[in-house]
């Protein structure tokens, strides 16, 4: 085998997604990281396959579009961060090591897991918002659009800080809400396992709603 069969010898589509940062839900799916997928549209497994632009192909493939690289550069960085040894010239892998991953790479997955989190709860915050905004002026206000009025801005300065801001201020973004987005990627969860949706949330101003501010 050469290297790029080792390579997807050794890796599936998912785990290098779930490797940098992408949110994989247990059914496979996953948003798409190659355009503007609100909702999950990409079947991760093996391959990967993206039902909304229709973005298809194996491992390398994945890796090389998320990445901007080649298919030798995206092969060769998946065999760097998953540990695949390989005999360059062609033959088999000699060993198939453990992932070992970098202090920076680590940083890099942990800062883009918080901004697909973020995303998703900024989704459901301008729904809330459309969806509960009160229909005349002496009706009580429901308390998801309660939260949404009070989130919405401070959650797009989060993500414009992930987007923008310096290595210093996501560091600092990271430590000070780490806690907080996990809360808010469980919250997130257990309304996606709920067939009665997050309208019946009576949790809408608990822990993670309101920490996050």
């Amino acid at each position: 085998m050469n290297l790029f069969e080792a390579v997807k010898d050794s890796v599936t589509t998912r785990q290098a997604a779930e490797m940098y940062g992408i949110q994989v839900r247990r059914n496979g799916m996953a948003r798409c990281p190659f355009h503007n997928d609100r909702n999950p549209s990409m079947k991760v497994d093996r391959r990967f396959h993206c039902f909304g632009c229709q973005a298809d192909g194996d491992v390398i493939d994945f890796v090389g579009r998320l990445y901007g690289l080649g298919c030798k550069e995206a092969a060769k960085k998946l065999a760097a961060d998953f540990g695949i040894s390989y005999d360059s010239r062609g033959k088999a892998p000699l060993r198939r090591a453990k992932p070992v991953e970098s202090e920076w790479q680590k940083n890099q997955r942990e800062e883009r897991h918080c901004y697909l989190i973020l995303c998703e709860y900024l989704h459901l915050l301008k729904t809330w918002q459309e969806l509960y905004a009160p229909r005349s002026p002496d009706e009580e206000w429901h308390p998801l659009f309660t939260e949404a009025l009070q989130k919405i801005s401070n959650v797009e300065y989060l993500l414009d800080v992930l987007l923008t801001g310096t290595e210093e201020e996501k560091k600092q973004l990271m430590y000070e809400h780490r806690k907080d987005v996990k809360e808010l990627e469980e919250r997130i969860g257990n309304h996606a396992a709920r067939t009665d949706g997050y309208a019946d949330d009576t949790s809408a101003n608990g822990n993670a709603g309101r920490r996050v501010a």
